[in-house]
């Protein structure tokens, strides 16, 4: 196959093969920026930073094709170039941050409630296998979809199921116009309003509320964030100051992220967005609506973790904490099998970032 030529995939083929003959574990690794993130890594470290560049970009396709050890700026300095962005907004969390980490990662930023998760803007990837072998899946269209949607398992899996080579990226263009606005409410209240607004044709693009104030986001064509500024009200947050803010917000560099506030672990709730206050110790940060809640707190794990899912949701120890346990919410059985029988398919030795996800696999 031609990829067996690149003199990089090659010997990262070899490597690969050889690991899995004596079961060597490999920490697959881009930047580091996400290193905090899931349960403690081990294994000899795989680094994916020298297999960078973007492959193909069609502006008006509205579609990149990029390496996965390209760093993520400086795809994302390509987009604005030519009026486009990554609507997900993945968060960097440090300069390394490559493109296939934030794939492997899963994670998206401010935007995502309003434009989707990362997830649904992946189209294809190419990949090395457990056995040293080069598999695509996916292409550069949506409509490329038959069966099961295997690109996507891709995102989130923290390098566990094969090392990404190439992504495939759906792009859009960035908005016309947008504004900030804030307002000045509690946590109960700032769920009702986001609730209610979310029902309605607003150009919402973001929302965040902390301390008693709830921040909104507004993009889209001038005409539609004027009448929506004219409509909510509110405080009109300059630009400069709006910029920095969301900025801080995807990247946690807002005071209230500082590992000194509020003590404890950071967790990261996923929960309808009408669900009640969380009722916990601690100090909370909500996001996408009400969806996403963050709690920095000292209570013991099984107990958020409880509260979550009497509100319909789960919850992740993020930064901090015991990373040597249970970081993720504890899938059911059925689940859990699923993901071994795939963790099996794509990785039989399970030398790929093993224990990452989960201490199983």
């Amino acid at each position: 196959m031609s990829d067996s030529l690149d003199p990089i995939v090659a010997a990262w083929a070899d490597r690969i093969r050889a690991a899995a003959a004596d079961r060597i574990a490999l920490h697959v690794r881009g930047g580091g920026s996400k290193d905090f993130y899931g349960r403690s890594v081990r294994g000899e470290r795989f680094d994916t930073t020298d297999y960078r560049g973007i492959v193909a970009y069609e502006p008006t396709e509205l579609v990149v094709t990029v390496r996965a050890g390209t760093p993520l700026a400086e795809l994302e300095a390509e987009l604005a170039a030519k009026g486009q962005m990554l609507a997900f907004e993945p968060p960097h969390f440090g300069s390394g941050a490559t493109v296939g980490g934030a794939v492997a990662a899963g994670l998206s930023g401010p935007r995502r409630a309003a434009a989707g998760a990362l997830r649904d803007f992946v189209l294809g990837v190419k990949l090395l296998d457990g056995r040293g072998e080069v598999l695509r899946f996916g292409g550069q269209v949506m409509k490329n979809v038959a069966g099961y949607d295997v690109s996507r398992l891709m995102a989130g899996s923290l390098g566990t199921l094969g090392v990404l080579l190439e992504v495939s990226l759906k792009v859009l263009p960035r908005p016309v116009a947008e504004a900030t606005l804030r307002f000045d409410l509690g946590e109960a209240e700032a769920i009702g309003r986001l609730n209610a607004w979310g029902g309605r044709p607003l150009p919402i693009s973001a929302s965040a509320w902390a301390d008693g104030a709830l921040t909104v986001r507004l993009s889209g064509a001038e005409a539609a964030v004027q009448a929506a500024l004219a409509d909510l009200g509110g405080e009109r947050v300059g630009a400069d100051e709006a910029a920095a803010f969301w900025l801080g917000v995807r990247e946690q560099t807002l005071p209230w992220f500082g590992a000194g506030v509020g003590g404890g672990a950071l967790w990261r709730l996923s929960m309808p967005s009408a669900a009640a206050p969380l009722k916990l110790g601690g100090e909370r940060f909500m996001e996408w609506g009400g969806a996403q809640r963050w709690l920095r707190s000292t209570e013991p794990a099984g107990r958020i973790r409880e509260r979550a899912a009497q509100l319909g949701g789960h919850a992740t120890l993020f930064r901090g904490g015991d990373r040597s346990g249970a970081v993720f919410h504890p899938l059911p059985a059925p689940l859990l099998a699923i993901h071994r029988r795939l963790k099996d398919a794509f990785d039989p030795a399970d030398i790929f970032n093993p224990g990452r996800l989960h201490q199983d696999f």
